[in-house]
């Protein structure tokens, strides 16, 4: 099933001047799940609905990461929406989205290097409208990048995120225990939007697909029925 980051990703793909090769194995993929065929997720991944929306900012070969996580949640989110960041060619559909009345944007960033007059740390309730919550996909050094960068966000709250709550994710680490993964971050949102049902699906689709991804890295058994397995369809049954 197509979404808005497998889209980008077949664009992003179209502009590649040669093939792209995932780093780390030249085993064929799947293009739903982006993990090699034996160990493809496909027949768990679930679909959920969920009061608050997420738009990925995405910088620019994030979408050809198999690791990235911004892919799960358009997963399970159908109204997640993915541009490509671009500092000078901002993409007109981004800009209609913003201004679209249904959508109240928030834009989810540390508040220690934002202005504090900009920070909130809780989703308002806004009659008529939703909560939309714009991620900067990148490594932590794109991201600031990004912030700064981007002067069509600065009329837009930003959400910063606090939490006690240690970084699960284990295919690509930051240096800070503080700095979660995209997908931990849209489940963060979700939590505070009252999803509590798509916080929580989404982080067992998290957890599910980084079990199937290092099985497939390291060419280990997988058991469908594990802890992470069972939660997941627990949670959507």
């Amino acid at each position: 099933m197509s979404h808005a980051v497998s889209r980008l990703r077949s664009e992003r793909l179209a502009r590649c001047l040669q093939p792209f090769t995932a780093r780390g194995s030249r085993a064929p993929r799947c293009p739903g799940c982006r993990v090699i065929f034996d160990y493809c997720l496909c027949k768990f991944r679930p679909t959920v609905e969920a009061h608050g929306a997420v738009c990925l900012l995405m910088h620019d070969v994030e979408p050809l990461k198999p690791s990235n996580t911004g892919w799960l949640i358009a997963d399970i989110l159908p109204d997640t929406q993915a541009f490509t960041w671009s500092r000078t060619d901002v993409d007109e559909q981004l800009l209609a989205l913003l201004d679209d009345p249904q959508w109240q944007p928030y834009i989810v960033f540390p508040g220690e290097f934002v202005a504090p007059e900009r920070v909130v740390t809780q989703v308002a309730a806004t009659p008529g409208k939703r909560p939309l919550f714009i991620l900067l996909d990148a490594t932590w050094t794109e991201a600031r990048k990004m912030f700064r960068k981007s002067p069509y966000l600065e009329r837009f709250p930003v959400l910063s995120l606090a939490s006690d709550q240690l970084s699960r994710y284990k295919l690509r680490r930051s240096k800070r225990d503080d700095h979660f993964c995209t997908a931990e971050v849209a489940a963060l949102c979700l939590e505070l939007a009252g999803d509590q049902q798509a916080a929580s699906v989404l982080d067992a689709w998290l957890d599910v697909f980084t079990g199937h991804y290092l099985a497939a890295k390291f060419q280990l058994p997988l058991d469908e029925q594990d802890e992470v397995h069972v939660r997941l369809q627990a949670l959507v049954s």
